[in-house]
C-alpha cells in the first residue's frame, strides 16, 4: 500500500486544517486507515484511526473533541479535520494503514506514508 498525505501548512492557534491521504495498492490490507504524528524531538504518536466501515473510530486523548477522522472508500482516501489547533499540534503528520486498527493505535502499522508538516503558531 502506498500512502500520500497532503494538506499541511502554517496556521494560527485556534485555526483549522484538513489533511487528506490517498491510498493505493493492495487495499485488502487497509481495513484501518489512520494518522500518526511526530513533533520535533519527540517519538511518533498515535492521532486517530478509522476502519473500513467507519464503525470503529479511535482518537488520542489530546485530540479527541477537536479532530475528526473520516474516509471515502470509493476514493481510497482518509481525511483528518483538525479544529481548534494548538501549538502542541505542530508535527509532521503521517498516514498509516493496517488490517488491524489496534496496530495503528500502538503506532506499529504495516505501512506509513509520506508526511505533511503542520505548524501551529501561538
Amino acid at each position: 500500500v502506498q500512502l500520500q498525505a497532503s494538506g499541511g501548512g502554517l496556521v494560527q492557534a485556534g485555526g483549522t486544517l484538513r489533511l487528506s491521504c490517498a491510498a493505493s495498492g493492495n487495499m485488502l490490507k487497509s481495513n484501518a486507515l489512520g494518522w500518526v504524528r511526530q513533533a520535533p524531538g519527540k517519538k511518533r504518536e498515535f492521532v486517530a484511526v478509522i476502519n473500513r466501515s467507519g464503525g470503529l473510530i479511535y482518537y488520542s486523548d489530546n485530540v479527541e473533541g477537536r479532530f475528526t477522522i473520516s474516509r471515502d472508500n470509493a476514493k481510497n482516501t482518509v481525511f483528518l479535520q483538525m479544529n481548534d489547533l494548538k501549538p502542541d499540534d505542530t508535527a509532521v503528520y503521517y498516514c498509516a494503514a493496517d488490517i488491524d486498527v489496534n496496530r495503528v493505535r500502538i503506532v506499529s502499522p504495516f505501512a506509513i506514508g509520506t508526511g505533511t508538516l503542520v505548524t501551529v503558531s501561538s
